[in-house]
């Protein structure tokens, strides 16, 4: 990609380029979208945003429903230099409404025929834009110059789970995506013949990977909705008919579409590359898809937090990867978009320790957050003689004789499930929030093979069942963070430092299985 300075120019060029080539592609309906025809609902929609009074560095929250108007909003908000986020529909209201008064958006815009969130229309805290009944704008209304929004104003909000029970949103720059947009492109070999899959939830980080490298590629985007995801054997099929070429998903979904056997050898004909990320991939599994495509189809491992756009290393899979059985598959060498550190838990180990990333693809820092900002991006404590700050994975790693990086844990209660990072503390705050919990934990089950499950231990002050429990839990915290089960104790037991005795909560679990 030619130097560009802003993620609005780069659309321009691409849809000029690539006009009468499809942008999106919906194999449910054969629907196709050109870029000329995203380009130019692109423009309705920032025409509308502009006339509502949305500047550039506003925020804007969407519901989005990856219809050819949810894209074009995006890329609208792009265009004008407002900042967007994506909100998840199915989270709780009260979720929802933290994520809101962090973020204090100008505008919601709702994809939707009705509002995910009833309680939403009630709060009167910013108007809603229904792009089903987007009103016309008038034509001469003038939008301004696209050059001028800054390579480093802000493109995006991505909200995590947050250790205090209250989601942080890490923000990502036009140059941050520049960046990532031409590494991504020149790794993965993408061209505007690819068609690119769509099977992560536009509010989930994997999503902008999907997005950015396709429709800033002049690549197809094969948008693959929640319903659809239900069905294994339909989402193959749509894939297939789609004649999709490269895959991103987080392991969990590729480990579903074996053990449900949606997936088989004759499947993805057109595929060239499958590229997983976000947890590990069980070995036994990932050695199951390698038998399968392995041939054909190269395998890529990739990692990268949220805070540094999306991915920063890829490790493709090889026969050797099968030797240990064991362990994870490596992360490889980070990208030359990269440098890094690793901070050691110990002198006497420094090729272990925690991952300390810089480069142009760190992120700006968590919105309206200076507290956790500060905390997490910091100066590289190997020197004070110039600005240099990066942000602190909490990711132990160790760097083997080849500088390869492997993954051995979290250095906090963060965990990755089913490919969502989510804060265990974040649910412990949750439980904290009922009136009749006493005291609680939550712990992470290993299960063997990269499996994994949340249990939630609490003691109660008065009687109330598990199941009531995990019912409150789920109004306040999205579906995957809901704990797997609730365990009611008469008191959790302590260390000898006074503390909830996590170590003896894994042995209870222990004793009693996977559930």
């Amino acid at each position: 990609m030619a130097f560009v300075p802003n993620l609005g120019i780069a659309f321009q060029e691409i849809a000029l380029r690539h006009a009468r080539r499809t942008a999106l592609l919906y194999p449910a309906t054969g629907e196709c979208i050109s870029y000329s025809e995203l380009a130019q609902l692109a423009d309705r929609i920032a025409c509308t945003l502009w006339a509502l009074g949305m500047r550039p560095g506003q925020v804007v929250a969407m519901f989005h429903d990856k219809s050819p108007a949810a894209f074009a909003a995006m890329l609208a908000c792009l265009r004008l230099g407002v900042v967007y986020t994506n909100l998840d529909p199915d989270s709780p209201w009260q979720r929802i409404s933290k994520i809101l008064g962090t973020c204090q958006p100008r505008l919601i815009i709702n994809a939707f025929q009705e509002l995910p969130c009833a309680e939403l229309a009630a709060t009167g805290n910013a108007p809603i834009l229904n792009l089903r009944t987007m009103p016309e704008t008038p034509e001469e209304l003038a939008l301004p110059a696209v050059s001028a929004i800054a390579a480093g104003s802000p493109a995006y909000i991505m909200f995590t789970s947050g250790s205090t029970g209250m989601p942080k949103g890490a923000v990502m720059s036009h140059a941050n995506l520049l960046g990532f947009i031409a590494w991504a492109g020149e790794r993965f070999s993408i061209t505007p013949d690819d068609v690119l899959t769509n099977v992560n939830p536009i509010y989930f980080d994997n999503s902008v990977f999907d997005f950015y490298t396709a429709i800033f590629s002049g690549a197809a985007l094969v948008p693959i909705t929640a319903e659809q995801l239900c069905d294994t054997r339909q989402l193959v099929r749509l894939i297939d008919r789609a004649g999709c070429t490269l895959w991103f998903s987080v392991p969990s979904l590729l480990v579903y579409l074996l053990t449900t056997r949606a997936l088989g050898a004759a499947n993805f004909p057109a595929m060239r590359k499958i590229v997983f990320g976000g947890e590990g991939f069980p070995k036994t599994k990932l050695r199951q898809l390698y038998d399968l495509f392995g041939a054909r189809v190269e395998l890529e491992n990739v990692y990268g937090p949220t805070e540094c756009t999306c991915i920063c290393s890829a490790h493709t899979i090889g026969p050797a990867d099968f030797d240990d059985m064991q362990n994870l598959a490596p992360l490889g060498r980070l990208t030359p978009n990269f440098d890094y550190e690793i901070l050691p838990l110990d002198p006497a180990e420094p090729e272990f320790g925690e991952l300390f990333l810089r480069g142009p693809q760190v992120g700006l820092g968590y919105y309206n957050d200076p507290e956790r900002t500060t905390k997490a991006f910091t100066q590289n404590p190997h020197h004070e003689h110039y600005t240099d700050i990066g942000y602190r994975t909490g990711d132990l790693v160790r760097r083997d004789a080849r500088g390869w990086l492997h993954f051995k844990g979290r250095s906090d209660f963060q965990i990755k499930h089913m490919g969502y990072r989510i804060e265990l503390q974040e649910i412990e705050a949750a439980f904290g929030s009922l009136p009749d919990v006493r005291e609680c934990a939550v712990i992470y089950q290993k299960l063997g093979g990269g499996l994994g499950q949340i249990l939630a231990f609490a003691a109660m002050s008065d009687p109330v069942a598990p199941e009531e429990l995990a019912r409150r839990i789920a109004a306040i915290v999205p579906p995957y963070m809901v704990p797997r089960r609730v365990l009611l104790l008469d008191s959790l037991q302590k260390n000898a430092n006074g503390k909830i005795d996590r170590v003896a909560l894994q042995e209870i679990a222990a004793s009693l299985g996977s559930i």
